[in-house]
């Protein structure tokens, strides 16, 4: 049976697996690590394959990195929550460890775990995944690849303008779509409801100590769940953006499926309701046409970890 190991790099901890072929994990470990402190995260990365490559019979490494990656699949361009720039990890790691290593963004090793394993395990061709956690992470498949682009930076969809001169985004920009559909713009519209009508926000006040400054995401999930007006609205939000912007990838990719992954998804309909019905209305030109599917993703946490490690298998 052909194993190989995952690494899944946060921003505050490295997390592996090992895996077998048909996506199970079957042994895992973890080590958190300052986000600010490269020496000491390449140490954890080494320490946790490690420990695993001891244990069992492993053939290739893959590592799913937060940031940008180049073409050749072994630099860390840049990484927004790490203190790598121009980091060449598969060398530095290659130095520690004797096994063929293979760098992959965490988004693309996510969306190609839920291709191969997951949401979209029955497509044969395509699929589109977004990640909606603090911001939005995105991979895409085109017939049966991952597509990484010419300098290795592609499916970066979180970045596509959603509308012109809007809020500053992270990289620089105006008016992402991340601005309007993530973990963060969640907070953001929660927050300014919550100021705006209190009695309709009692539950998610409540929830925060009655300040709306200490509103998180968290808190806009468990108080949405229990009926909170503005919670609710919230949601409603961040899905009409979130449909609107899956129906312009449509129109440019038609994948066989769409997956949302992430953490703001585990809530389930709140999310998943109003994005598929800002879909349909953004598409009703394609209402008698084919047109992709929206499902949540099933791989869970683990989604980075047997993506890179089924990506280092294939090699």
């Amino acid at each position: 049976m052909s194993l190989t190991i995952g690494v899944d790099i946060g921003g505050t901890k490295v997390l592996g697996g090992v895996v077998d072929p048909d996506g199970r994990v079957i042994a895992q470990t973890r080590r958190d690590t300052p986000a600010d402190d490269v020496a000491q995260t390449l140490r954890m990365i080494v320490e946790v394959v490690t420990e695993l490559a001891d244990r069992h019979p492993v053939e290739a490494v893959g590592v799913g990195a937060a940031g940008w990656i180049d073409e050749t699949r072994s630099r860390v361009l840049f990484a927004p929550n790490l203190a790598w720039r121009e980091e060449p990890l598969r060398d530095h790691l290659a130095a520690e460890v004797d096994l063929p290593i293979v760098v992959e963004n965490d988004a693309n090793a996510a969306a190609w775990a839920e291709f191969r394993f997951g949401a979209a395990r029955d497509a044969t061709d395509s699929m589109v995944m977004f990640t909606i956690g603090t911001g939005i992470g995105s991979g895409i498949v085109l017939g049966g690849e991952l597509v990484r682009g010419a300098h290795g930076m592609a499916a970066e969809l979180g970045h596509m303008v959603a509308v012109q001169d809007g809020h500053r985004c992270g990289c620089g920009r105006r008016g992402c779509l991340e601005q309007y559909a993530s973990g963060n713009a969640l907070v953001r519209y929660a927050q300014a409801a919550a100021k705006e009508d209190p009695a309709r926000a009692a539950r998610l006040l409540e929830l925060a100590g009655g300040s709306a400054g200490a509103i998180t995401g968290p808190m806009v999930t468990a108080a949405a769940k229990e009926g909170d007006e503005q919670a609710r609205a919230a949601f409603v939000e961040i899905g009409t953006w979130l449909g609107a912007g899956l129906a312009n990838l449509v129109q440019i990719l038609d994948p066989q499926v769409l997956v949302l992954g992430g953490g703001v998804i585990e809530a389930d309909d709140l999310l998943l309701g109003p994005t598929r019905k800002a879909f349909v209305e953004a598409l009703a030109q394609r209402s008698q046409l084919p047109v992709a599917e929206i499902r949540p993703a099933k791989m869970g946490v683990l989604a980075g970890v047997v993506g890179a490690a089924d990506l280092a298998r294939r090699r």
